[in-house]
């Protein structure tokens, strides 16, 4: 018999670990979704079809006042507000039909926390048995509390926040309060969060905004990058287990775990032939959000009329390559993605450790909506460590910490450019995926870690090392100045994009070693 006394919360009618088809059938009674042609469930998040991190707010108190990188990203909130919203938020939630879970985060045993998930709505909980760590020991106290409730409201007035939609970490009492959104990545970035807080403050591991898989031959890779940059598509490969697509730790010991059990991929465009793998794991457990359906309940993966940003989360295993205990050995190659719509950067480039923190700290991609018709220019869009809306600390800690990690592991860190060759969005083309992914397998074959210095140039403005050679790669496309055929167009927009990193490093600089500010461009 579950209590949420110790919450206020009295009254309420559980449904404790519900399985997924009894989710199912709550949402479609409920008149919440529909079930598509395949069987899967099919939801609507409302208002609110993405993240809103400008509404995320930490408690500051003793723990964090000293700690935390304040600012727009991480914003103070009293304890005095905290209070008056759990208040509220309890006596909202009582009373009513609840989904509580229990479940965990951290698939290293050492490091794993037991999480216990409040939802006024049932595919929220639904999301979470497929996001989270489906395992968790009953004797075990609770770590961390969620409580969910998208339809309350808050009162910027009154209530210390600035909209009515908000979602507050209070580290002190291990408490998240999400309210006002129903958007369920919310859910996973909160924990994220607290986890980007607590395990390099406490554990000495470094946390990651990344996906990470592991091939036969025992070696780790690990991909860091922006929406819409293939995070998950590259690490999603037939021929390598996946350890997971999001959110991972890398541990003293210098093997890589991952933070939940699921996954949650972008299925605009979505399509068997290019995404097999994902296509395949939209099986009923699955939730879909903000897709369009035909009147035949078919999903038209390329209809964007909801949502520039429609998704599905599954558990982990509907990846048949995935890796069961999501832990991997030792990292033998990074890979930061960008998609760079300037049309500039090379389709691979190798770092040193100290261009690897540089580029870490910028967490450099192009945005996507400043490719469309009307958009002149491509629009630069900066990211510290490739997560900054999830980052409660200075980028400098995790930059570090990196480098230390380099330096134990000797593991090899490529820039992967997954955008424009040729010119810019308008004039040149995206590079084809099956190109990025021969270079992904050039890489983690060995062949281009082996490769002397004979096969590789500097690059004359941002000075890492390019392959003029890659496996199955025609020469041509490894070289923007082939590409482009106008030397002085290329290095009019290499200089600009150069200027971009500059000016954005520049809020970072008073914290950051200079050998790190070193490893920029010229």
């Amino acid at each position: 018999m579950i209590s949420l006394s110790d919450l206020n919360i009295i009254g309420s009618k559980i449904n404790y670990n519900s399985k997924p088809e009894v989710l199912y059938n709550i949402t479609i009674r409920k008149k919440m979704g529909i079930l598509n042609s395949d069987g899967v469930l099919t939801v609507n998040t409302g208002k609110f079809t993405g993240r809103s991190p400008k509404d995320r707010y930490i408690v500051k108190d003793d723990i964090t006042k000293d700690k935390i990188w304040w600012g727009d990203i991480n914003k103070p909130l009293s304890n005095k507000f905290f209070d008056g919203l759990l208040q509220k938020i309890s006596k909202y939630l009582s009373g009513k039909e609840l989904y509580v879970r229990d479940s965990s985060a951290c698939a290293s045993e050492k490091s794993r926390i037991k999480v216990r998930s409040v939802c006024e709505i049932p595919w929220s909980d639904l999301f979470i048995h497929n996001m989270f760590i489906r395992e968790f020991s009953k004797e075990k106290n609770i770590d961390w509390y969620i409580l969910c409730a998208p339809n309350f409201e808050s009162d910027p007035n009154l209530d210390g926040v600035k909209n009515k939609n908000f979602t507050i970490i209070n580290f002190s009492r291990k408490i998240i309060l999400i309210g006002g959104s129903a958007y369920t990545g919310e859910i996973k970035k909160s924990i994220f969060s607290a986890l980007n807080f607590t395990l390099p403050v406490y554990e000495n591991i470094l946390p990651m905004h990344c996906s990470a898989n592991y091939g036969e031959e025992g070696n780790t890779s690990i991909f860091f990058g922006l929406s819409g940059t293939g995070k998950t598509t590259l690490s999603t490969d037939e021929n390598r287990k996946l350890i997971g697509d999001d959110e991972h730790g890398w541990d003293i010991d210098d093997s890589i775990f991952n933070f939940e059990g699921g996954c949650y991929a972008k299925v605009l465009n979505l399509s068997e032939n290019n995404e097999p793998e994902i296509f395949n794991a939209i099986k009923p457990c699955a939730l879909l959000e903000n897709v369009v359906v035909d009147k035949n309940k078919n999903v038209v993966f390329n209809d964007s009329s909801i949502s520039q940003n429609s998704r599905v989360s599954y558990p982990i295993y509907h990846i048949n390559n995935s890796l069961s205990k999501s832990i991997g050995n030792k990292p033998k190659n990074i890979f930061f993605l960008t998609a760079d719509a300037f049309g500039v950067l090379p389709p691979v480039s190798k770092l040193s450790k100290f261009q690897a923190a540089y580029h870490f700290i910028s967490g450099y991609t192009s945005k996507l909506a400043g490719t469309e018709v009307g958009i002149n220019d491509p629009v630069p869009n900066f990211s510290a460590c490739f997560g900054a809306p999830f980052m409660p600390l200075h980028p400098s800690v995790y930059a570090e910490m990196l480098i230390n990690k380099l330096e134990r592991s000797k593991t090899a860190v490529w820039l992967i450019n997954t955008g424009w060759i040729g010119g810019p969005f308008g004039t040149g083309k995206r590079i084809p995926l099956k190109y990025t992914r021969r270079i992904i397998n050039g890489v983690n074959s060995g062949i281009m870690n082996e490769m002397n210095s004979e096969h590789y140039r500097i690059h004359s403005i941002f000075n890492f090392k390019i392959p003029i050679v890659c496996p199955g790669i025609p020469k041509n496309i490894l070289s923007q100045k082939e590409l482009w055929n106008d030397d002085e167009k290329l290095s009019k927009a290499l200089r600009k994009l150069a200027i971009y990193f500059k000016e954005n490093f520049r809020k970072f600089e008073n914290e950051i070693p200079e050998k790190i500010k070193l490893g920029g461009p010229n």
